[in-house]
């Protein structure tokens, strides 16, 4: 279903019309409409229906949105009640003005990038969605204000459609477009001074000066005004006959595209795929969604989700990205910040600006040399759409910042194992492992749902052996599924002792110790030893006075340390003074190559005292 505002408002069901009767429905259905995915309280619609509401205007309201309901269950948006009122549950682009607004924004990308044959097209497309005057005989505060807001946006758009086409050689063409134009706007400067270029164009500059002459009394009848500087400008330039007025050499326009192409050009997507067995984290997707629902207009808003190596932080990202692509129409983008891979140091902001800016079209000699000239260049790329960006493995907020976009309403996705503290005004999302049904639910999906429901406590089992980290059950579901003679008791046992549970958490392609490993390349020295001593005392839970203890440090110097492996999410903080390790997390730090170091001496002697089999 698409709704029409430019013009009479009209809701279509595949091209067909859907009746929606009487006013106070279009009127309500109007409000909805300019909020369209947000919601409207009940106080604004009764505010906007009635100058002085009767006793009985919300039962009316309620009586209005149930016969409304009845008109949407044709098509597949749905209208939602909310605890203050009511939201209309369909894409930014289900709305005429919305797509007409991108096409603006589109059109004036291309023609800052040089690509006029293409700014013509789109605002000529643009121009194209109207019908009448928006909103034509809906009458109510808010709807009149955007109304009037929404047509003075198409005289903008056509002006600057004519300026466009003059641009490209147009002349004889234009004549009669503009004459009509400014016969029905003749206050607009911008349309006059295209007719008068258009006909000195094309050799009628006593018709030029005509129509110059009849502005400036229209103008002091009217408003008792001079014409502009610019009119009086180019007036003066006819008189003259200065080159100016004579224009460029005619361009040749652009061939024409397939409708597909017109319509993706510029809107790169650079997702990956989303997996078919994404599991759980439906209350992590209702929180970044809700994020993005009440993000303030006109404004950047950046997401940055953080949590240990193979948490699903990637495919959390890339799964809310997928669905939010008709929100963000302007271009999906994504780059891989390597922030923690052994193999290879994290992608330096130059390189990932280059891979942005080629993403969004522009030729390898476009690209600027410097640090700063890209970043400016993306951001001015950037201002004005609604694009998407996903950030994916972010080393720190330094690699992040000369990445992300300064205008426009574009929407950022970082993930890092760090916490990214220093990137003001992001939503944060600490991203935990998945609960128990969860994790059995993934290892079901990857191995075959009807082998692990023949076993459901070594299923749960497995799980847990994995740490109900999400990598960690894939792997072993991806073992278990290869492998037909495996059950999945077997599957526990092997994960049930470290050393074999490091062997089966590897494939040729993936090594989940590895990935882990790659956390500690940013700690020093004392750092890692102190994890190494602390993965290897015997307690699930422990605080820095215990942690003083075990290492031989004060208990401010071990609260320190505890805190830079928090901020790594390397341990987690289950009450305000309790720290802890997730289990693959100790099998890593347990086995951290370098010996403590000779600023714990010690703590030797303490840690063979209490040193106890680690728990799993």
């Amino acid at each position: 279903m698409e709704f029409l505002v430019l013009g009479a408002l009209e809701a279509r069901q595949s091209g067909v019309p859907v009746d929606v009767r009487g006013m106070r429905q279009q009127r309500l259905l109007a409000l909805l409409l300019l909020n369209v995915g947000r919601v409207v309280s009940m106080d604004f619609l009764v505010d906007e229906l009635w100058e002085d509401p009767p006793s009985s205007a919300r039962p009316q309201v309620h009586n209005a949105i149930r016969d409304l309901r009845r008109v949407l269950a044709a098509g597949e948006h749905r209208l939602v009640t909310a605890d203050v009122g009511y939201r209309l549950a369909a894409p930014e682009d289900a709305v005429d003005a919305n797509r007409f607004a991108r096409k603006v924004r589109e059109a004036r990308a291309a023609e800052r990038d040089g690509r006029t044959a293409e700014a013509i097209r789109l605002l000529q497309s643009a121009v194209d969605l109207w019908r009448g005057e928006a909103f034509a005989g809906i009458h109510c505060p808010a709807v009149t204000s955007a109304a009037v807001k929404l047509n003075e946006q198409r005289l903008t758009a056509v002006e600057d459609l004519m300026a466009l086409r003059l641009k490209v050689g147009e002349t004889s063409s234009l004549v009669g477009e503009l004459t009509a134009l400014l016969a029905e706007y003749p206050l607009r400067d911008s349309l006059r001074r295209s007719l008068m270029t258009a006909l000195c164009r094309g050799g009628r500059q006593a018709d030029a000066l005509a129509v110059y002459d009849e502005g400036r009394r229209f103008l002091a009848a009217e408003l008792g005004l001079e014409p502009s500087p610019g009119l009086r400008a180019l007036q003066a330039e006819i008189l003259a006959d200065g080159p100016g007025v004579h224009g460029p050499e005619p361009v040749a326009a652009a061939p024409e595209l397939p409708y597909q192409a017109r319509e993706s050009a510029g809107r790169p997507n650079c997702l990956p795929h989303d997996l078919a067995d994404f599991t759980g984290r439906g209350a992590e997707c209702a929180l970044l969604l809700e994020a993005v629902e009440h993000r303030a207009p006109g404004a950047p808003l950046m997401l940055a989700v953080d949590g240990m190596g193979g948490v699903g932080k990637t495919t959390l990202a890339v799964r809310i990205a997928h669905e939010l692509t008709d929100r963000f129409p302007d271009g999906q983008f994504f780059v891989g910040l390597d922030g923690f891979d052994e193999s290879r140091p994290p992608v330096p902001p130059l390189r990932a600006l280059a891979a942005l800016l080629r993403a969004d079209g522009l030729r390898p000699e476009e690209v600027p040399a410097t640090l700063e000239e890209r970043s400016a260049l993306w951001r001015s790329r950037l201002a004005g759409r609604r694009c998407l960006l996903v950030l994916d493995d972010a080393a720190d907020s330094a690699q992040v910042r000369p990445l992300l976009p300064g205008a426009g309403e574009t929407l950022v996705l970082v993930t890092s194992r760090r916490k990214l503290g220093a990137l003001d005004g992001s939503v944060a999302l600490p991203l935990d492992v998945l609960p128990p049904a969860d994790a059995v639910e993934l290892l079901a999906r990857v191995a075959g749902r009807a082998r692990v429901a023949r076993e459901p406590g070594a299923a749960a089992e497995a799980a847990a052996l994995c740490g109900h980290l999400p990598l960690a059950v894939r792997i072993a579901a991806t073992k278990l599924r290869d492998r037909p003679a495996w059950t999945v008791a077997e599957l526990a046992a092997r994960l049930a002792d470290p050393v074999r549970r490091a062997h089966c958490l590897r494939t040729p392609d993936r090594d989940l110790m590895a990935l882990l490993r790659a956390s500690y390349q940013y700690l020093d020295r004392s750092q890692r030893s102190f994890s190494r001593l602390m993965s290897r005392q015997g307690e699930e839970s422990f605080d820095a006075q215990r942690a003083a203890a075990v290492t031989g440090l004060s208990p401010d110097e071990a609260e320190g340390l505890l805190d830079v492996l928090f901020e790594h999410n390397l341990v987690r903080q289950e009450a305000s003074a309790l720290f802890s390790f997730h289990c693959l997390l100790r099998d890593c730090a347990s086995a951290l190559a370098e010996p403590p170091p000779v600023v714990f001496p010690e703590a030797v002697e303490l840690v063979g005292r209490l040193l106890v089999p680690a728990a799993v």
